[in-house]
């Protein structure tokens, strides 16, 4: 099959009008042809780090929205869902994602769970990940979280990177803020990335020291704007990831809006698409095309080179996307799921104290580092409450994984400002890592009320009003597949999360990703403070703290 277009060659850096042949998935030449064809050939995109279940789609789902972006492959994380179902879940991802033609990359969770300061659902030691690690359909070891295990030498941390650099494979790195000699050692151990830094400087001596660098834009953190000027002169060491993006931001764009971006600040094109294309390929050692004679038929075709509005997406030279179509048809797939919880009374989230001051979360819109405040507290008969009027809310994480004959432990409760919620409460099933239900409301009653429908359906997000509302009573979005992912399409799901963030912000919050930004205030290894269902967790220190102050 033949196609005509400007063909934009990356490597050597022109653009020439010419034709591309392929038969049988590969490409068996590429010539200059001068034709009237105005449209660019490029290779397709890659997200150099993602959370496919943070889309809340399976990726079968996924990969029929990020086609019509002219993505064609993604590094994926399946630590979620092994923090759920453990190997069980990992594999359910690869093999899914084996039934659409989309070129998903898995690695092997390196932290599950991330801390041993929180309930997970299952538990991945150095003989599991060796287990994946042997398993060609494993790419790499994923972000190392357990840093501070890295620094002081942990024996098992070390036995999982020495697996992966025994299997000849890269490790990822997650390392927000660590510095000076700390990140040193931490580069010396054999971490070659690093997805979470959050300023210019940071990535700057990580760069010079030796790592890859990500520029993450996702639903919730959004670093591209202090790390993209990185890009004109250390281009050959980064490239572009979402982490996390919800379904509704997936349908609009994916990494061609970072392309876009990158080339409207002034970055040479070929930079941004060795960024967006080439650099993942060759980094993880993908079998994803480049656009070249003999590779494999990965490319796509755009209007121009400007906003990247992909007209036509190939994946083994089978044209998946087509003028506003996706050509990807839904498969069938088995839920599964590890959700034992009994309902809770308003009683459990009640915080007797008489405390005058408490430690609160201070949530932080974009990113997910937090701050910890010293606030005056509202106590109303001896009973810790949201302080509506300073933006200071009552959190709470509840354990979803006790067996059905074991008594619950009391909800963890803490309290967070920014959320700015005037009425009701939201909570989810989606709460990195360990995915526990995390929820933040004005009162007990509305807290209670939003994690016992979450209960109800065996994972999801939602919202709920107050009872004497005149909005509706509550809105949530089932999420069967494991507790944070969905079984249905995903326009389906996305338009249901985009009324369901609009109810959220109706009642009251002003974040740009109120659900998302909720999901990593129990990600314990992100300073400062976070909460688990264990309790209120400082994560500079990496030891547990008190709500009350004094």
């Amino acid at each position: 099959m033949d196609i005509q277009g400007n063909i934009v060659d990356i490597q050597n850096k022109r653009i020439f009008k010419g034709e591309v042949t392929f038969e049988n998935g590969k490409i068996v030449s590429i010539i200059e042809k001068n034709h009237d064809v105005e449209n660019y050939i490029l290779p397709g995109f890659v997200d150099a780090h993602i959370h496919i279940e943070s889309s809340m789609l399976v990726p079968s789902e996924f990969a029929r929205l990020a086609v019509t972006h002219g993505t064609v492959a993604t590094v994926s994380d399946p630590h979620e869902i092994a923090n759920v179902l453990g190997i069980e879940g990992v594999e359910f991802m690869i093999e899914n994602g084996k039934k659409v033609p989309f070129k998903f990359n898995f690695g092997a969770p390196s932290c599950v769970p991330a801390t041993t300061f929180e309930s997970a659902g299952s538990v991945i030691d150095s003989e599991a990940v060796k287990k994946l690690l042997e398993n060609p359909d494993i790419k790499y070891l994923t972000e190392m979280m357990n840093y501070p295990g890295v620094l002081f030498n942990d024996a098992e941390v070390m036995k999982k990177i020495a697996w992966a650099k025994h299997y000849n494979k890269p490790v990822d790195g997650h390392a927000p803020g660590l510095r000076g000699d700390a990140i040193t050692k931490y580069i010396n151990a054999g971490i070659s990335t690093d997805h979470e830094c959050f300023t210019h400087e940071e990535a700057l001596e990580k760069l010079q020291k030796g790592m890859k660098i990500l520029i993450r834009e996702g639903s919730a953190a959004k670093n591209f704007e202090a790390l993209i000027g990185l890009a004109s002169e250390h281009f050959e060491n980064m490239m572009f990831c979402s982490d996390d993006k919800h379904p509704d931001d997936l349908i609009v764009h994916h990494i061609n809006k970072l392309c876009a971006r990158a080339v409207a600040k002034g970055i040479d094109v070929f930079k941004v698409l060795q960024m967006a294309c080439v650099n993942p390929v060759k980094h993880y050692n993908l079998d994803v095309g480049l656009l070249e004679v003999g590779d494999f038929a990965d490319f796509i075709v755009v209007e121009d080179l400007i906003n990247f509005k992909t007209i036509q997406t190939y994946i083994n030279g089978e044209l998946v996307f087509d003028k506003g179509k996706s050509l990807i048809k839904p498969v069938a797939f088995k839920n599964l799921n590890n959700f034992n919880c009994s309902k809770k009374e308003i009683l459990d989230f009640r915080f007797e104290s008489s405390a005058k001051k408490i430690r609160v979360i201070e949530a932080l819109d974009g990113q997910l580092v937090t701050n910890e405040l010293i606030e005056d507290s509202l106590i109303v008969d001896g009973n810790l409450i949201s302080n509506i009027e300073k933006n200071i809310l009552k959190m709470t994480v509840v354990n979803r994984y006790h067996p059905d004959n074991y008594r619950d432990e009391k909800p963890a409760i803490a309290f967070i400002k920014n959320f700015g919620l005037k009425e009701g409460a939201i909570a989810s099933s989606v709460g990195h890592d360990s995915h526990n239900i995390i929820a933040v409301g004005v009162s007990d009653e509305a807290i209670c009320k939003a994690v016992n429908l979450l209960i109800e359906h065996k994972g999801g997000i939602c919202a709920v009003s107050n009872p004497d509302s005149y909005r509706e009573e509550g809105k949530i979005i089932a999420l069967p597949v494991a507790g944070i992912m969905s079984d249905q399409d995903g326009v389906t799901v996305g338009k249901h999360y985009a009324q369901l963030d609009a109810m959220a912000k109706q009642l009251g919050s002003r974040l740009h990703a109120p659900y998302m930004t909720l999901s990593f205030m129990a990600l314990l290894v992100i300073p400062s403070l976070k909460l688990s269902d264990k309790g209120l967790f400082n994560g500079t220190d990496f030891k547990f703290t008190t709500v009350e102050y004094d």
